[in-house]
């Protein structure tokens, strides 16, 4: 009996020394990977934290004595609040603040605008090369998918080029409008028009047209400026990132039909379910976690529009195009201000995730209905 015990006890810590080994084993393959992690992400984002309590302005070295000053939240306070205390006097900084609230704008128009629009197209998009009738079905997956892996720039520039006076968009309508006055616009991207105030003028809806209310201002911006809506530099870079995205939310989507059981739609078509109510009872539903996937991977896409503002507007005209992103280039390479550039960043993230966290909330919801 003895001797079983022995020998049941020697196992227990044979198996407890074996479950060490595997955790050890464990950690060394993870190792590389969190320390990639830790240097290239954790530490980074932690400087960035503490650089956006500071004024160093990105040029000198940070690690000289006297090379910056700690001035707390006095970063946000210009960005947030346009205003602050200092040495018990009030310093204001409405320019700052107004340019923030100006990005956030643009880019509120800009999230609203491209996010819906690739994730429907793509959704579309992947019905239609998944359908079985469709012939050549390599052929069109490669073509939507392509513009997704050009290069941003250069699809940047094609765009510039077909908006200028002799680019593709005038000469196009002129040719369909013959009357069209070509000198009207010698270049489309320099209206700093929003395109809601465009429409309104058309019915001769105007800023001294309307009444008081549209002159309260409200974060630095009145609220006419609120209601702009995207200018027609803004629409371009818009509808050229929903583009060149909606190849990669299309691949996406296509794994996640494929990977619905076809066994799903033979039982509603023998129940008499036609295609239409397949499509809105079963392929969406079923496309739940993926569109939360895809529309995720467009917000933060959307809120990181960098490259195309750089490209074709540097954040022009009037504004129009300044966005978060750029502001926070703009911040700490243009201005030498890289503890404000550092604390828009931070702002950035936490608008990221707090439009994540409220989109699970309402995925989460949906399905539970």
């Amino acid at each position: 009996m003895a001797q079983t015990s022995a020998l049941g006890q020697r196992k227990i810590t044979s198996m407890a020394a074996k479950r060490r080994q595997e955790a050890v084993a464990g950690y060394l393959f993870m190792a590389p990977a969190l320390v990639i992690f830790l240097i290239f992400l954790i530490i980074p984002i932690g400087a960035a934290i503490y650089l956006s309590f500071t004024d160093w302005n990105g040029i000198t070295p940070v690690f000289d004595e006297g090379s910056y000053e700690t001035i707390g939240l006095d970063n946000y306070r210009d960005l947030l609040l346009g205003e602050h205390t200092e040495d018990g006097r009030v310093v204001k900084a409405s320019t700052r603040q107004k340019d923030f609230f100006i990005a956030l704008k643009n880019t509120t128009y800009y999230v609203l605008g491209v996010v819906p629009a690739q994730t429907f197209l793509a959704l579309v998009l992947a019905v239609i090369v998944n359908q079985r009738w469709l012939k050549a079905k390599g052929f069109f997956r490669t073509a939507f998918y392509f513009p997704s892996i050009t290069s941003s720039v250069v699809i940047s520039i094609i765009f510039m080029w077909m908006f200028y006076r002799g680019g593709l968009v005038n000469t196009t309508v002129q040719g369909l409008f013959p009357s069209y006055d070509s000198n009207a616009f010698v270049n489309w991207l320099d209206d700093p028009r929003g395109i809601i105030h465009i429409i309104l003028e058309q019915f001769g809806v105007k800023r001294t047209t309307v009444g008081d209310w549209a002159s309260a201002r409200h974060f630095g911006l009145t609220v006419w400026e609120w209601l702009s809506g995207p200018s027609v530099t803004m629409l371009t870079i818009m509808i050229l990132n929903t583009w060149t995205t909606i190849g990669t939310m299309m691949v996406i989507f296509l794994a996640a039909l494929q990977n619905i059981p076809s066994s799903v739609y033979e039982a509603a078509s023998i129940d008499g379910a036609n295609a239409m109510q397949i499509f809105r009872r079963i392929t969406v539903p079923l496309l739940r976690p993926t569109t939360f996937f895809v529309v995720t991977l467009g917000l933060i896409g959307c809120f990181q529009v960098f490259d195309q503002i750089y490209v074709i507007s540097s954040g022009g005209p009037a504004k129009t195009t300044l966005t978060v992103a750029y502001m926070v280039y703009q911040n700490g390479f243009d201005r030498s201000a890289m503890g404000l550039a550092a604390a828009t960043a931070i702002i950035l993230f936490v608008i990221i995730f707090a439009f994540t966290l409220l989109q699970r909330v309402f995925v989460s919801e949906r399905a539970n209905v």
